[in-house]
């Protein structure tokens, strides 16, 4: 029997995992697939993602952060974010923060790569790969696992790191809120006339934002948010079209089409395009009988902000930490008044940054309160009150975040010693 079961082993999946396994935790960790070997001479990869400094942080105590440091990832101190006609920005710069980043952006397979590498390293967690849980049964006294195969696994505690489509969360019979943006995220790696030396910039236009990230090679990877019909067009264009077209959309009306007014010049050249479905999805309840739920499993938000991986990293903390402290309580691991207060704390932090985003996105739509957007823009970026916390919550720093997303060590955890102000939430 082991102690916890995790379905999934996925970048949220794998970091609970090693977390949880390096706190002296009994693991299991099914996947249906082994991920592909990381190699650091193939091109960039087509997804990658923005890892915040307190998402960074997890990913130390878990393991994996080293093999990714002496890889490509690219830090950016500096995010623009511009109004479609420009009259309307916002600035910010890791030095006004006291950070000495706001986030790395690296590829999603070198992610998956590392945290696969640190699992494997970790005797405590038991990998089973390829499986496919057939059913759950969650009465029987500890839990039972029935996979595809015929095999039996046991635990005290399920948990479902099993994506948007959660096999768990059906199990459980959860109910979801879900909001289709009828939009697709068409992404891809674009060469530009000046090198990205480390900007985040994003721009709103009529069909949604555009957001370019900076890599390593100088290149960008671009986030194209916009309607699914355009999106489809945009992916049946050849390489110089495309690029025209990404140029034209990047010139404010002021601007003669085809300029490509970004910090970084014209957009030069692109590698291979894909588009992927946007849309919220929030699960009522992150937790029911013997069972918690993290990441997409138990939320999905639109791109536009870059929380979607983060938010699932940081729940893998959360989660850490409400085991050690229910062991170090002498609690079971799956008692009620555990998982609840797992499930009290994530699904308010979630909803909160969702809801947000999503209220971001509406403030953009084109010709709905023009004059309203760009006064609260205009505020923002004058305001230290207001972009203070927003920035805290969005690098992992705000103070419902995981002790382990603000530099809280793993084996201080352990031993008991928090610093001041740091603490968990009681459960």
């Amino acid at each position: 029997m082991h102690d916890v079961l995790i379905v999934g082993a996925g970048i949220t999946g794998a970091t609970a995992a090693c977390l949880l396994a390096r706190a002296g935790f009994s693991i299991a960790l099914l996947e249906s697939r082994k991920p592909a070997p990381w190699q650091p001479d193939a091109p960039v990869g087509i997804r990658v993602s923005a890892i915040s400094p307190g998402a960074q942080q997890v990913l130390s105590e878990a393991g994996a952060w080293r093999m990714i440091s002496e890889n490509r990832h690219c830090a950016f101190r500096q995010m623009s974010v511009e109004d479609r006609d420009t009259s309307a920005t916002l600035e910010f710069n890791s030095g006004e923060f006291g950070l000495e980043r706001l986030g790395s952006i690296v590829e999603n397979d070198l992610l998956q790569w590392s945290l696969w590498q640190a699992v494997l390293s970790q005797p405590n967690i038991h990998v089973h790969s390829p499986a496919t849980p057939e059913s759950f049964d969650l009465a029987l006294t500890p839990a039972a696992v029935n996979l595809r195969d015929g095999g039996i696994l046991r635990c005290k505690l399920l948990v479902g790191a099993d994506g948007a489509e959660s096999a768990v969360r059906a199990m459980l019979g959860t109910a979801i809120q879900f909001w289709d943006y009828g939009q697709q995220g068409l992404v891809c790696e674009v060469k530009t006339e000046r090198p990205n030396r480390g900007i985040a910039w994003q721009r709103f236009l009529n069909g949604g934002p555009i957001a370019f990230l900076p890599l390593a090679d100088g290149s960008s990877s671009i986030v194209w948010s916009c309607p699914a019909a355009e999106s489809r067009r945009l992916l049946s264009l050849d390489d110089e079209a495309f690029c025209a077209a990404l140029n034209d959309a990047c010139s404010p009306s002021t601007v003669t089409e085809g300029v490509g007014r970004t910090p970084f010049g014209r957009v030069m050249s692109c590698g291979a395009r894909a588009a992927f479905p946007l849309h919220m999805q929030l699960s009522d309840d992150y937790a029911g009988k013997r069972t918690i739920l993290l990441g997409d499993a138990a939320h999905v938000v639109h791109p536009l902000a870059g929380q979607g991986l983060n938010l699932g990293l940081i729940d893998a903390a959360a989660l850490a930490e409400t085991l050690i402290q229910a062991r170090r309580e002498n609690k079971d691991i799956n008692a009620d008044s555990v998982l609840r207060g797992y499930a009290r704390w994530r699904r308010s932090e979630a909803e909160l940054m969702a809801q947000g985003i999503h209220a971001i996105r509406d403030l953009f739509t084109p010709d709905v309160l023009e004059p309203v957007r760009q006064l609260g823009v205009g505020l923002m970026g004058r305001s230290w009150m207001l972009k203070e916390p927003f920035m805290r919550r969005a690098v992992g720093h705000n103070r419902e975040a995981p002790a382990l997303a603000r530099g809280v060590a793993l084996s201080e955890l352990l031993v008991g010693r928090l610093k001041p102000g740091t603490s968990a939430p009681c459960i």
